[in-house]
């Protein structure tokens, strides 16, 4: 082989070695950020949901979720203290609110992601009154379990229609108090209780418990709007943006609604 022509392999070789090496730089650089997961916190009712639509979202290209659930206010509380979370889909309008008024979440980045409805679940063999909360009487109702009220707005929304019925006082101490309104429902599940007030959406859940359900009026009590916001110690942001973008979006759309949600909307 002449000179020349060696030290022509040579080059291309010498080229060919760099750019391979300078992929490999890409590589280790982009990667890692393209596969981190984003870090979300949800209210315990949104849980199924919020798994339904990461399945959506992957197969659209976006990250994987890396979901932590647990009541609004509990979650509230670990955002306060530091957790590091991306996104919080928290089941109420007044912990997000907060956080930016705080300024621990981006201002402009909140937004409703979904509305809520309450429904009264019986276990078998219990019947529900023909005229809904009003109707339900003390012998038929050994335990009724609802969502702990300063922690849970289902757990408020509980209370408000029960208030609103004259079944608070009546019923009080017949009232059993979970966590979140998941916990609510496991009572249910479990036979500790007769009825529960939960979220409408567990009724869509294929494993969900026996017994016969009724959606509780929603005059009965504020609207359930859940509002999401993303976090200022957030290391993704922008794809903390694109994920809310996409809860407003028609998928996510049909998602909600097949869990008995409403759609998402512009907080008001």
């Amino acid at each position: 082989m002449s000179d020349q022509a060696a030290s022509a392999l040579g080059a291309r070789r010498g080229s060919a070695l760099r750019q391979w090496l300078l992929a490999g730089l890409l590589l280790v650089i982009v990667s890692p950020a393209a596969a981190a997961p984003l870090k979300v916190a949800v209210a315990s009712n949104f849980l199924a949901p919020l798994e339904a639509l990461a399945e959506v979202y992957r197969q659209q290209g976006g990250p994987a979720l890396q979901i932590s659930a647990g009541a609004t206010g509990q979650l509230y509380a670990q955002i306060t203290q530091g957790a590091p979370y991306d996104v919080f889909l928290a089941a109420d309008q007044a912990r997000p609110q907060r956080l930016v008024s705080e300024g621990t979440a981006l201002t402009g980045s909140r937004m409703t992601y979904a509305r809520g409805r309450l429904v009264l679940w019986a276990r078998p063999g219990v019947e529900l009154p023909a005229d809904g909360l009003a109707g339900l009487q003390r012998p038929s109702v050994t335990r009724l379990a609802i969502a702990n009220p300063a922690l849970a707005p289902y757990g408020r929304a509980a209370r408000e229609a029960l208030q609103a019925t004259g079944q608070w006082s009546a019923l009080s101490d017949r009232v059993i108090q979970g966590q979140n309104v998941g916990q609510a429902l496991q009572y249910l599940a479990t036979g500790n209780v007769s009825h529960a007030l939960v979220a409408a959406s567990y009724t869509r859940l294929e494993n969900r418990p026996a017994g016969d359900y009724q959606r509780v009026a929603g005059r009965l009590h504020a609207p359930i709007r859940q509002d999401a916001v993303i976090l200022a110690g957030s290391a993704s942001a922008d794809q903390a943006r694109a994920f809310l973008a996409f809860l407003r979006g028609p998928a996510a759309a049909d998602v909600l609604a097949a869990f008995g949600y409403r759609a998402a909307g512009p907080s008001p």
